[in-house]
């Protein structure tokens, strides 16, 4: 009767015990009733555990249990740890307000690029009817109420880009044109660096329609507009395009010289006749800044010279065959659905077909190939009706691919945005051809390859090499500074160009205090030595900064000159990437379905989307 009671009575603490009728204990276990199962369910646990007991709860009346405060909470003795309630969404009574349910869906309509007739859909508003909203409700917008309303919301994101640029010294462009449907469209982006914070912003300025023929005047004239639209003439350090002709001749006859400012003082006055210079236009009525090409397109020029090389040297007849035998794999795996599905029973893969306008998407197809052994691939050949692969055709596409390898990672690396800056160009050209060079002791059909490619590059961009703002660029890097140089003479040169540079920027800081001084000091400052204060101050911080640890940009804080040249010259990027980026967006907004979008409308929606204005916003 004692037992009875004590194992009643260690049952009877436990807080789920309502839920059964204690019938008598057996040894060390007791025998209960659930009063939650039909008929009489009997269950067994421990004395001094009602671990069962739980168990059976959980997993039997575990709905019974979610209005209790502290359900299938756990004592020490429980061992299975409880499951995460299901969300309940019938409770949720929160409203907007009618401002921030249009933002809401004008996000929707822009960053998922849907058509602005979905706003007018039945579904879509049955959805938008169920969204409790603030106040009297007001009638949903249609498509000419919405387009008004993202016409304002277009204004206001070009009211805030021009104020980010209002407190920015530096700003760079990237241009392109971009033809699609039979339209031609000039796309701008804007890249800067925040002086603060040193993280990299970019912006779209324009996807702006080009009518009638793409000479280098037009395209120098809507650059110029672009830039004044926006207030950027001062600012842009430099414009970013590809190796085009018309762009290169835009930038040839209209970029304004040192020597031309510097002549425009000693001319002579000369009368002309008003009427005629307003009728007439001229040719340097407005001045374009300086000109960078885009260093991606240049890579992948010299993969046309490599194919050159070739195609004209005692390798081409290997090169064309085995070449020829890949593009008739992947032209049969693509062309039919039995072959792609041979293919993807074989590799678990399929194969790459190539892209004509990016050399690496050849490179990549080539190396999947080559991942294969050569008897499956052999085996699939023979399914296809291809020839074989022999071995020195494989071994050739190997070595080929192992040459060409670093030429992609460089690809990738100067295609960047967010972290790549102009001074990645030539530290990333030097480890490109040290690293091609030292694949040559390990080839065998393609031995002479390397020499090729780096002979291609020192030509390509042979005006890179030794170019100011390109070494000023890399060296005030604190991910780089001097380490990427191996000649000592040259880490020499580049040392004394920064010291130089900032001995510079230190003797403009200091002029205007001199403007102010009082003029009975002017004895005292006569014997002051100033420049060589300052040549001092500049050398010591150049010392200082190339002994400095750390590889972030956070480093030029400490050095106020250093940190000005390299905002200066690694604000703009090393490619034009990023205006491509915006005509790929661009093409997903003007789709064959949406082929009565005019081209302001279409504009606008391509630099809402990129710019991610609606997203931006909500986040604040």
């Amino acid at each position: 009767m004692s037992d009875s009671a004590e194992a009643s009575g260690c049952f009877m603490k436990w807080k789920y015990s309502r839920r059964f009728t204690f019938l008598k204990q057996a040894d060390k276990n007791i025998t209960v009733i659930c009063k939650l199962c039909p008929g009489e369910k009997k269950l067994s646990a421990a004395v001094n555990s009602t671990s069962n007991l739980l168990k059976h709860l959980t997993r039997q009346h575990r709905q019974s249990l979610l209005s209790e405060p502290s359900s299938l909470s756990m004592d020490n003795t429980a061992a299975t740890p409880a499951k995460q309630p299901k969300l309940d969404f019938t409770s949720a009574t929160q409203k907007v307000s009618e401002g921030e349910l249009k933002k809401m869906i004008a996000g929707y309509v822009v960053e998922e690029m849907l058509p602005l007739r979905t706003v007018e859909s039945p579904s879509f508003r049955c959805i938008l009817n169920k969204i409790p909203v603030c106040g009297k409700k007001a009638a949903l917008p249609d498509r000419k109420m919405f387009s008004t309303y993202l016409d304002k919301c277009y204004a206001d994101m070009e009211m805030e880009l021009k104020g980010t640029f209002e407190s920015l010294e530096y700003i760079s462009t990237t241009a392109d044109i971009w033809t699609s449907h039979n339209k031609s469209f000039l796309g701008m982006t804007a890249h800067w660096i925040d002086p603060s914070t040193f993280v990299r912003g970019h912006a779209a300025l324009a996807c702006k329609r080009v009518r009638g023929r793409r000479t280098y005047d037009v395209i120098g004239n809507e650059i110029e507009q672009v830039h004044s639209a926006y207030g950027l003439n001062s600012k842009v350090t430099a414009t970013v395009t590809d190796n085009g002709s018309n762009f290169i001749k835009a930038f040839r006859m209209f970029q304004k010289s040192d020597s031309d400012e510097e002549s425009e003082e000693d001319e002579e006055v000369t009368f002309t006749d008003v009427e005629q210079t307003l009728s007439t236009e001229s040719e340097g009525q407005f001045s374009l800044p300086p000109h960078l090409r885009c260093a991606s397109h240049t890579l992948n020029l010299i993969f046309h010279d490599v194919e050159k090389w070739l195609q004209a040297n005692e390798a081409k007849f290997i090169y064309r065959s085995a070449t020829s035998k890949c593009s008739a794999m992947w032209t049969k795996a693509n062309c039919s659905s039995v072959a792609s599905e041979l293919v993807d029973n074989f590799f678990k893969k399929k194969l790459i077909v190539p892209v004509s306008t990016r050399w690496n998407s050849f490179h990549d197809t080539l190396s999947r190939i080559t991942d294969i052994p050569l008897a499956e691939l052999n085996t699939v050949c023979t399914q296809f009706g291809i020839k074989c692969f022999t071995d020195r055709e494989y071994l050739f596409l190997k070595e080929y691919c192992i040459v060409l390898k670093p030429l992609t990672v460089a690809l990738d690396i100067l295609q960047g945005e967010e972290n790549c800056y102009f001074g990645i160009l030539l530290p990333t050209l030097e480890i490109l051809m040290s690293r091609t060079l030292a694949l040559q002791d390990e080839l065998k059909l393609t031995a002479s390859l390397p020499d090729i490619i780096v002979k291609a590059i020192k030509v390509r961009f042979s005006s890179m090499m030794d170019n100011k703002e390109a070494l000023l660029a890399a060296v005030t890097l604190p991910k780089f500074k001097l380490r990427w140089i191996r000649e000592e003479e040259k880490k020499d040169m580049v040392r004394a160009m920064l010291t130089t540079e900032c001995r510079g920027l230190s003797l403009e800081d200091q002029q205007p205090a001199q403007d102010h001084k009082n003029p009975a000091d002017s004895t005292d400052d006569f014997f002051s030595f100033e420049e060589d204060d300052c040549t001092y101050s500049a050398e010591t911080e150049v010392m200082e900064y190339l002994k400095s640890a750390g590889s972030e940009l956070g480093v030029l804080s400490q050095f106020p000159r250093i940190k000005a040249i390299s905002l200066r010259y690694n604000t703009a990027t090393p490619s034009s990437a990023p205006v491509e980026r915006l005509f790929s967006l661009g093409n997903l907004v003007l789709t064959p379905r949406r082929n009565r979008l005019s081209s302001e409308r279409f504009e606008r929606l391509t630099l809402m989307r990129y710019n991610n204005f609606f997203k931006n916003n909500t986040a604040k």
